[in-house]
């Protein structure tokens, strides 16, 4: 099933259930209040919920509607939690390669973890938000998980059991402001700013064969004004898979119900596919013309994540942004 938030006046708004094409809703608060409400009570309320996303689905549930994305807020929009991993050594092994470093071997043997703020999501069709000054603003295509609770210490088949949902998350970076901290030892915390989800999260059964329980084998598309900059897939060169990060994450800490857990950048050794941020593109730049030549996002710019199933349908809808002055909407 696909679930999303309906905007209201309530900041975590109203769970919906949304059709397969994503073009009719129906509200699911007489189960559920909210996503989160949900995920507390998942093993309860979850068949409610996906005996009424078939209803919709059949064209017989009560009250349905037409879905207009642009009033969707984030799927969870305050998270209990927001863990960043980075499982695709690729795009770190770039970075590295410029300033002649290499990946220290323990990113290979274990998941690299970035714990950020349970800050708000931003709505896949929420500006996107630009500082003043030289900082570097850029796109960081993800897949991410939506978990149940998680016990300390889980076994991998704890954790993956604990996977409810999936869905998009668009990670944006400061990468000016990141190197520069980061030359000053700092933490990379004003690097990060504030990240987006796609319009729904889905059950992993909505994703077919092209979900085995551990990874998701479906490309991402990541394009700037309307020009792709990579669709790479993220089934591909994953060095660690979904329960595995959800695992490590929760190796000394319990992980409450509502945490989202992303994959970190989407990246493949294969250059032909792509990137799925700015960064990585002007890396691949640099090594083959000696200087990177795309730009990162400026005011006006308008950017799009997006995956599609193997029959070309969205997935999970896009997170479609557009660039604007920080303080403005």
């Amino acid at each position: 099933m696909k679930l999303a938030t309906l905007r209201t006046s309530h900041r975590d708004g109203t769970l919906i259930a949304c059709s397969r094409a994503l073009t009719r809703a129906v509200a699911a608060d007489g189960i559920a209040p909210t996503l989160q409400a949900a995920l507390d009570d998942w093993v309860r309320v979850a068949p409610q919920l996906r005996a009424l996303a078939n209803d919709l689905e059949q064209g017989r549930a009560a009250g349905a509607f037409a879905l207009d994305r642009t009033q969707l807020a984030a799927p969870l929009p305050r998270p209990q939690g927001w863990i960043d991993s980075s499982v695709y050594l690729n795009h770190m092994e770039l970075a590295r390669r410029l300033r002649g470093a290499e990946v220290p071997e323990a990113y290979r043997l274990e998941p690299l973890l970035s714990p950020r703020l349970p800050s708000p999501f931003l709505a896949a069709s929420d500006p996107l938000l630009l500082p003043p000054g030289d900082v570097g603003l850029d796109i960081e295509g993800e897949v991410a998980v939506i978990v149940g609770d998680v016990p300390f210490a889980a076994s991998r088949d704890q954790a993956r059991d604990a996977i409810l949902l999936l869905t998009l998350v668009n990670d944006t970076s400061l990468r000016t402001v990141f190197a520069r901290d980061s030359a000053r030892g700092k933490t990379t915390y004003h690097g990060k700013g504030i990240p987006s989800m796609a319009p729904v999260a889905v059950t992993p059964d909505e994703l077919g064969d092209s979900w085995d329980g551990e990874k998701v084998t479906l490309p991402l598309e990541c394009s700037v004004n309307g020009q792709l900059i990579g669709r790479p897939n993220a089934g591909v060169d994953m060095q660690f898979t979904f329960p595995e990060i959800v695992q490590d994450a929760a190796r000394l800490r319990p992980l409450p119900a509502g945490t989202v857990l992303g994959s970190g950048t989407v990246s493949n050794r294969d250059t032909s596919a792509g990137s799925a941020c700015i960064a990585e593109a002007r890396m691949i730049e640099t090594i083959q013309f000696g200087a990177p030549r795309m730009p990162y996002l400026t005011l006006g710019d308008e950017i799009r994540v997006e995956m599609f199933d193997s029959g070309g349908r969205t997935v999970f809808g896009p997170i479609l942004q557009t660039v604007r002055a920080a303080g403005q909407r």
